[in-house]
């Protein structure tokens, strides 16, 4: 049964936006991306003012004379300019304007929304840790990568505390539109795979979220043990290689996996690189080959000199 409901979308005190820039394809439009979702299995698409009055943030933004059409998804909003400027000239304005709104109080929406199910699919992939299945869905579940190491991470009335129900789950790591789960040695994947993915299919499909880890701020190295890790504009110049490194070359393959490789720190006099592991390449048993011949191989050719040993502290 649909009905319809009055809709309004406000941030809540824990979801402050941060605002990235991101070119597109077209050069007259680009994304101002947030951290966090903005709307759910909904898009906007908005030509002029008038056509904007669902939107108090996208009315605003058609005062600025450059603005052509405003795009509302997901977490970003898109601007397409008119060709009376460059995105460089004005850019950072906008993406002050926009940060400053949602970290308001004012709604993003204010609409009238049909109440529906969202047709999604899951399907499983195996992953080399034979204790981890994949579970991808055809829609993005998270904004940012999170790991739950138990059930004292989850949040209440989220999609991670419910998957913590069955016994046989041990750890959950989530990105982009997959769900990485790592089981106790009590069942066997032929067992539980499509009991699980029915469940994450049906939670999706009735608005349920992945939720955010007690431990956003940092990750979790142990269960229940948080440490923070550094920020990129505080590293040192081969820290910040190795990040680039990692980002550029390690991160797709090991995403592909259901896995995910996070840099902790770099010791100049040891010439060693700590990392930390998640998803199916925490605890697997090929991890350790991975580290040594393909990570450590490759940082110590691209920075010669500089990396002797990769070493995973929950590895």
């Amino acid at each position: 049964m649909t009905h319809r409901i009055f809709v309004t979308y406000k941030r809540t005190i824990m979801d402050s936006h941060t605002i990235t820039i991101t070119p597109t394809t077209n050069e007259a439009i680009i994304k101002f991306e947030s951290n966090h979702f903005l709307v759910k299995n909904e898009s906007y698409e908005f030509k002029n003012i008038d056509d904007a009055k669902p939107s108090p943030l996208a009315q605003q933004l058609f005062y600025l004379p450059f603005v052509k059409t405003v795009y509302i998804t997901q977490n970003f909003i898109a601007i397409e300019r008119y060709d009376i400027i460059d995105w460089s000239d004005v850019q950072d304005e906008v993406k002050e304007q926009i940060e400053n709104y949602l970290n308001s109080d004012a709604p993003l929406l204010n609409i009238e929304s049909t109440q529906k199910k969202v047709p999604v699919t899951v399907y499983a992939e195996a992953t080399p840790n034979p204790s981890v299945m994949k579970f991808v869905a055809n829609k993005k579940l998270v904004v940012n990568s999170t790991e739950f190491k138990s059930i004292a991470d989850t949040a209440d009335n989220t999609l991670a505390r419910q998957l913590y129900n069955f016994p046989f789950v041990k750890e959950i790591y989530a990105d982009e539109n997959y769900v990485s789960i790592q089981k106790h040695d009590i069942a066997s994947w032929d067992e539980v795979t499509f009991e699980i993915r029915s469940f994450i299919k049906e939670a999706i499909e009735n608005g349920a979220e992945i939720g955010s880890s007690k431990h956003e701020a940092g990750t979790v190295k142990k269960e229940g043990e948080n440490i923070e890790l550094p920020k990129f504009e505080n590293l040192d110049d081969v820290s910040k290689k190795v990040v680039e490194i990692l980002d550029e070359y390690i991160k797709p393959a090991v995403a592909s996996d259901g896995g995910n490789i996070v840099f902790d720190s770099y010791d100049e006099n040891t010439k060693e690189v700590k990392v930390i592991l998640q998803g199916a390449c925490s605890g697997c048993p090929s991890s350790t080959m991975t580290l040594k011949s393909g990570i450590e191989t490759m940082l110590r050719d691209m920075l010669p000199g500089k990396v002797d040993r990769v070493m995973a502290i929950n590895g």
